[in-house]
């Protein structure tokens, strides 16, 4: 095929990190972004050149055009971490066999983001895409679901048979819950709304606490009697959440893999750690993927391909965005809250 000089691109207006932390909340793409064209990237050796499908919106996308992630902006280059496409050039032998053929990919590591219509991309971190998935389910096929399943990886090596999980109505909480009730395990999901907890509860998860109810405290506390959950997966890292690990049994482990709260939360008994053995610890997928071998990677990923097109698992969508349309319609979109936004070109 023969490839357009340029293309059109979600292209980030700032470099580096943010001097103060905001949260994920975004009102407004004016200060972040900016559309307009770009240079059609060339891939270099190893890598291949990826016409985009469709893109997906993370919470780490959010943070990182904000300045707030953990990996610097690069200004002048397109936003963007994950999405689906299809293969139209590269260079080595690997690239070459991808040619023609569908991925799932993350991007943004050498400075070419999924939030515009062509990207750069290492070829041995692509996925190739079964025929039966979808591109809502493969646009979101690495970041959550891998989490999910190397979360619950955890779950199992714990020794106990439930997790407590804050902020479950993301769609990783959702992935994990059906994980969850697949492999016998209760789920003891922490959402913010009631009108929430009928379809958490459908999906799969054991017990549905909302966090803003008075009883919140003692809820949990006749839960982590009845049910001992061990493992804390928590993506909110505020007070609450620290309260809640606080009253977690002995051996507990509290697993931060995000942080949408911007105040920091207080410990009130540190004593827990030297008398219980409780543990704080970090996750980061980039780090997973660093650190498991090629069978587990190679398990995990066809293990969530067989998911998503056997049913168990569905990217629920709430809002489809162009990419010129972005800086107008994609705030509102996120405020939705009920599924994933998708940019397609």
């Amino acid at each position: 095929m023969t490839l357009p000089p340029t293309m059109n691109a979600l292209i980030l207006k700032e470099d580096g990190f943010a001097p103060a932390r905001t949260g994920a909340a975004i009102e407004t793409l004016e200060p972040y972004l900016e559309y307009g064209a770009l240079p059609v990237p060339t891939p270099g050796p190893g890598q291949v050149l990826i016409k985009v499908r469709m893109a997906s919106v993370n919470p780490s996308d959010l943070y990182f055009i904000k300045g707030e992630y953990g990996q610097p902006r690069v200004k002048g280059r397109p936003a963007g971490f994950e999405g689906v496409g299809d293969v139209v050039g590269g260079h080595g032998l690997y690239a070459r066999w991808l040619k023609g053929k569908r991925v799932a990919f993350v991007g943004g590591v050498g400075g070419s983001g999924t939030w515009a219509e062509y990207i750069v991309a290492p070829a041995a971190t692509c996925v190739v895409v079964k025929k039966a998935m979808r591109d809502e389910d493969a646009a979101g096929h690495v970041v959550n679901p891998v989490t999910a399943w190397a979360m619950f990886d955890i779950v199992k090596a714990s020794g106990s048979r439930s997790f407590v999980f804050t902020a479950s109505f993301s769609q990783l909480g959702k992935l994990m819950a059906g994980l969850a009730r697949d492999n016998g395990y209760a789920m003891i999901a922490v959402i913010r709304k009631q009108s929430q907890a009928a379809h958490l509860k459908a999906l799969g998860a054991s017990h549905v606490l909302v966090s803003t109810d008075p009883d919140f405290a003692s809820q949990f506390a006749a839960l982590c009697k009845s049910e001992k959950p061990r493992i804390l997966l928590d993506a909110v890292a505020d007070q609450q959440a620290a309260d809640i690990f606080m009253a977690m049994p002995n051996r507990a482990r509290w697993i931060i893999y995000g942080k949408l709260a911007t105040d920091a939360p207080v410990i009130t008994e540190p004593g827990q750690f030297i008398f219980m053995d409780k543990k704080i610890e970090g996750f980061w997928l980039s780090q997973w993927f660093r650190q498991a071998s090629i069978i587990e990677k190679m398990r995990t990923l066809r293990a969530v391909q067989a998911r998503f097109i056997s049913g168990a698992w569905k990217t629920e969508v709430a809002a489809t965005v162009k990419l010129a349309h972005a800086l107008e319609e994609l705030p509102a979109a996120l405020q939705r809250g009920d599924g994933k936004v998708m940019l397609v070109p």
